[in-house]
Parts: structure tokens; C-alpha cells; sequence
């Protein structure tokens, strides 16, 4: 199995993306099968607005959420403090040794994971075995090939090769969302139900929300320090990256659509 690095690091401007995440933009195809008193397994919770959703809709049934250091749950922590919710567990755990038993979670979710996993196909084995038999195992992730923006910026065409060069490079698989039904039919699944959707960044706000936030991410990430170190790019590059990002938002021509892959697996 091998070992990849998270590309993305944990600084405010990753965070601050991570935490416009919710159950109904981010995990819509999975809440018609959610019911009260089910147990959820959340994969790489992150700063748990997806992970509170999910515990609200659950409830009174627990919600497990686990990540790959101590550190990156304190975010979590303080977002289920501010809802006061009490039907949320974290632990820190690795997806592809997960320390559960077999057979204890309803629902095990992963929401923009699998693409940074060293091994996806023993993360989904792993998934699937702490899933109790005819239990779901919800999967999404997006596909940086497929991202779609006008105008079409020549420093943004560098931010895309940038990124899928340092991802890969890391180990992971930046274009993971037409893989993941390969990656659930090597694991072993069977009865799969795949589907897709879309985020679009068009209207000032977002535009202003998504390129605003990738104008700081480009200079201050893990990823711009890996791209640097690595000699990808000189911090000028960066620069100018950083202000293409901000002239795409204030274009009021400015569209961008990322694409994700979804998956329902029947353990």
C-alpha cells in the first residue's frame, strides 16, 4: 500500500473552502437513503459542515468522524460545538486500516477523499468491510480535467497543470471522479448506483467566494510550498496565478463548473 501526501495542507484559505461544503451541496445524491438512528462513518471529515448536516439528519444516531491527524479534527470539533450537537464521535483514523470492527456503520461517506489516497481501492475494501451487510457506502469526488472556466485565463490553464502535477506527485489522483466506479468494481462491489453533478461558480458572490479563496490557496497552501520546494514554480508565478484568480472573479463573464462522480455501494 503505498503512502501519499495531502496536497491541499490545512491553511485558513483550504479551510475556508472546505467549510462552504454542506449535506445539500455536497452530499445531495446520498440523504434519500438517511433516516433517524442510523450510524454514519464520516471519511475525512474535515471542518465537519458536512459531518454536522449529517449528525442533524441522523439523529438521535451517532456519527464517527475520523481523520489522519489529531490536529485536523480541532475544526471539526468546534463546528459541532457551535450547532450543540452531541451525537457526533472523533477519532483519528487511517481509511486504509481503519481500527473498527466489521459490520458496525449504516453508512460509511467520503466526500472529496478518495482522491488524495495512496491505495483508493483498499480505502473502498476498508469502507466496505466496517459497513454492516446491505449498508451504504457514499462516495464523491471531483475530476480537475473535467473543470470548465471562461474566460479562459492562460494563468489558470498553469494553475490546472500546477496542481495536477504536485496532486500526482503526492500520490494521488486528481481526475478521480471517472475512476471511481473501476476503483468500487476492483473492490469488490457489486451493486453500485453511479451518478454525477456539478458545483458552478458564476454568480459576483461566488466568483468572488471561489477566486478570492484561490488567489490566497495559490500562495499559501501546502501546495504552493510543495511547488516551490519542488521547482515547479518561482514565487512570481505564483503571483501572477494568485492575480488571474482575481481577475476571473471580477469578470462579470466569469463561469467555472466542476464535475464529480458519485457513488451508492450496497455492501
Amino acid at each position: 500500500m503505498s503512502k501519499a501526501i495531502y496536497t491541499h495542507g490545512h491553511h485558513e484559505s483550504v479551510l475556508r473552502s472546505h467549510r462552504w461544503r454542506t449535506a445539500e451541496n455536497s452530499a445531495a445524491y446520498l440523504l434519500p437513503y438517511l433516516a433517524a438512528g442510523m450510524s454514519v462513518l464520516d471519511v475525512g471529515c474535515g471542518p465537519g459542515t458536512i459531518t454536522a448536516d449529517l449528525a442533524a439528519r441522523v439523529a438521535p444516531g451517532k456519527v464517527t468522524a475520523v481523520e489522519v491527524a489529531a490536529d485536523a479534527l480541532e475544526a471539526a470539533r468546534a463546528e459541532a460545538d457551535s450547532r450543540g450537537q452531541d451525537n457526533i464521535e472523533f477519532t483519528v483514523a487511517d481509511v486504509h486500516a481503519l481500527d473498527f470492527p466489521d459490520d458496525v456503520f449504516d453508512v460509511v461517506h467520503a466526500h472529496q477523499v478518495v482522491q488524495h489516497l495512496g491505495d483508493p481501492v483498499q480505502a473502498l475494501r476498508e469502507m466496505r468491510r466496517v459497513c454492516r451487510p446491505g449498508g451504504i457506502i457514499a462516495v464523491r469526488d471531483s475530476d480537475y480535467s473535467g473543470f470548465t472556466w471562461f474566460p479562459r485565463l492562460p494563468e489558470l490553464d498553469e494553475w490546472m497543470a500546477l496542481y495536477q502535477r504536485v496532486a500526482r506527485e503526492n500520490g494521488g489522483e486528481p481526475d478521480a471522479a471517472r475512476r471511481l466506479l473501476s476503483w468500487a468494481r476492483q473492490a469488490g462491489f457489486t451493486d453500485i448506483t453511479p451518478t454525477g453533478s456539478l458545483w458552478c461558480f458564476a454568480t459576483p458572490e461566488d466568483r468572488d467566494w471561489w477566486g478570492g479563496m484561490w488567489a490566497d490557496r495559490i500562495l499559501h497552501s501546502e501546495m504552493a510550498r510543495q511547488a516551490l520546494e519542488r521547482g515547479h514554480v518561482t514565487a512570481d508565478d505564483l503571483r501572477r496565478i494568485s492575480t488571474a484568480w482575481r481577475a476571473w472573479a471580477d469578470d462579470p463573464d466569469g463561469w467555472l463548473a466542476i464535475p464529480h462522480g458519485e457513488l451508492i455501494c450496497r455492501a
